[in-house]
């Protein structure tokens, strides 16, 4: 799996949000200065993370982005998934008509392996939430099941 640019800067999109939870609406250009993320990335991430229900806009001279749920209840996976469009393309599902040898037609050992690898990486994706991602390093290394790194 590659994280692509969308993907990232979807979920720093999301995260500055949430750090900023209850305090009424962001622009999406001081989110970008604060972020220091391309604005043209950050409005185009902004509407799909809107299409997708994560986030809620406000139009006039005091709009801007808020999450639409509270931050516990936002996975990283339903970030990813509306930023990027998909957690995991797998070629093969995506794309079968290309290539003969991978359509629902054929028998494929290997299109299993990829279905395991797409849900678990989905179910990990899920387990994080953005109230996860608002901790210190070392709590989220702990939370994630990671070693915590020591000075």
């Amino acid at each position: 799996m590659r994280i692509t640019t969308w993907a990232e800067y979807g979920v720093i999109c999301a995260l500055h949000l949430a750090k900023r939870h209850g305090e009424g609406p962001v622009t999406g250009r001081d989110l970008s200065a604060r972020e220091g993320l391309p604005a043209d990335y950050v409005e185009q991430i902004l509407l799909r993370l809107r299409r997708a229900s994560l986030i809620t806009s406000t139009r006039g001279a005091r709009g801007g982005y808020v999450l639409a749920r509270d931050p516990a209840t936002i996975s990283v996976r339903e970030i990813i998934h509306a930023s990027e469009l998909g957690t995991f393309d797998l070629h093969c599902v995506s794309h079968p008509i290309t290539e003969e040898r991978c359509s629902d037609a054929q028998n494929c050992s290997i299109r299993p392996v990829w279905l395991m690898l797409q849900r678990r990486i989905d179910d990990a994706l899920d387990s994080v939430n953005l109230a996860d991602l608002l901790q210190d390093e070392p709590s989220v290394r702990q939370r994630v099941g990671l070693p915590v790194l020591q000075a």
